[in-house]
């Protein structure tokens, strides 16, 4: 959800045309042409986002209100990877864009990147939202507050996840990530490689603040506890579904970086004792908990579609909302839960999948996901750690 929820939380790419999933650029390029010519750039859109939105049960309904529309949604492996593509000349391919909380502001609205939404069209539906969202979000509104950014849906607490028969919630939450540094830990969880959110993880466990500029001694610290995740680790592996699957038959015990984006399938599969854990504190002023939500932009395309905003809006029926929580693969809570025609949508069983019983107090025991400004050379740091792990 990672610098970000999650970089390479997701680690697939996936495209969803309007004829078959895997559409040609050359093919794509060529109906952009076409739309372009006649003037008709309402007939298509394209999306750049995190996978959930790609989807058939999110993309086919908003087909069937715009017939003959063509319209491609990509996911990617990171936020900067996606920012990357739209410094690269991109702008002109993507009409929305769907990133982690601080970088609508943060690098897209200043590098014009983005453009800001008709706050008469939208400010309405942050009154719908949850607390966290209302305002709106200064997340979603530019550094001096005049425009909108981008709208927000899907959120959650991101830090790790145990097993309860295991390691007790209470044990887990006062412990936080000092845990995995247990030496009777040892060979007995996995390392989930979402690597950007390992991280900001590792500052956490060494008792490092990951949003603020760090000194050499912070650097060291980092690299030790680095160190010692790794080669404490039974299992690492960047899929989700394999980190559940130890965690249930006993492999490990827990799973260091996770949260209700990862442990959500396997709890609506049944395996209660697959918990998201937040910490009760930590060293981001006083918190050791993360969390993460998405803003989803309009892209400065040089020939944008009316398509984009009305996408926009069309996300926020009660029906797409909880299409969007429940997309294929894992499962989030979303902004618009406050709504009661959006809450009746979901059924008991889902809602303990998400953990909805304790989502409040998670998420304000958690910060707001930032850039950290060290993540340059944290991630060189890791990476050389992680080969050397083998």
């Amino acid at each position: 959800m990672i610098t970000e929820r999650p970089l390479n939380r997701r680690d697939f790419l996936k495209f969803t045309g309007a004829t078959a999933a895997g559409l040609a650029f050359a093919s794509f390029a060529s109906s952009s042409a076409f739309a372009a010519a006649a003037g008709r750039r309402d007939a298509e859109m394209n999306i750049l986002c995190w996978e959930g939105y790609n989807t058939e049960n999110v993309l086919g309904p908003f087909r069937k209100l715009h017939p003959g529309i063509k319209l491609r949604a990509e996911s990617a492996v990171s936020d900067p990877d996606m920012i990357n593509k739209l410094r690269a000349g991109e702008t002109k391919v993507w009409d929305l864009i769907n990133l982690n909380q601080c970088w609508a502001r943060g690098q897209l609205w200043p590098d014009k990147l983005i453009k800001p939404l008709d706050r008469d069209r939208f400010d309405k539906y942050f009154e719908r939202m949850l607390p966290w969202f209302k305002g709106p979000n200064k997340y979603a509104l530019s550094p001096d507050g005049s425009e909108l950014l981008g709208m927000v849906q899907r959120f959650g607490p991101f830090n790790f996840v145990v097993n309860t028969d295991k390691i007790s919630k209470e044990f887990a939450e006062d412990q936080s990530f000092k845990l995995f540094l247990d030496p009777k830990m040892k060979g007995k969880y996995g390392l989930l490689a979402y690597d950007n959110w390992n991280i900001l993880h590792l500052c956490v466990a060494a008792d490092l603040n990951p949003f603020v500029k760090h000194s050499e001694a912070d650097i060291a610290a980092f690299t030790k506890v680095c160190k010692q995740i790794f080669s404490g680790a039974k299992l690492i592996s960047g899929d989700l579904v394999q980190m559940n699957q130890a965690l249930v038959n006993g492999e490990i015990d827990a799973y260091f970086t996770g949260g209700t984006y990862t442990s959500s399938p396997a709890r609506l599969d049944g395996q209660k004792n697959v918990l998201a854990i937040t910490p009760k504190k930590g060293p981001i002023d006083g918190k050791g908990g993360i969390q993460w939500f998405e803003v989803t932009s309009l892209v400065n395309n040089p020939e944008p579609t009316p398509r984009a905003s009305d996408f926009l809006e069309f996300v926020q029926k009660p029906e797409i909302c909880h299409a969007v929580a429940f997309a294929e693969g894992t499962y989030n809570p979303v902004s618009q839960m406050s709504d009661p025609k959006v809450f009746a949508l979901f059924s008991k069983e889902e809602l303990d999948a998400l953990q909805w019983d304790t989502i409040d107090r998670d998420m304000n025991l958690c910060a707001d996901f930032e850039i950290n400004p060290d993540n340059d050379r944290m991630m060189e740091i890791y990476n050389e750690v992680k080969r050397s792990r083998g």
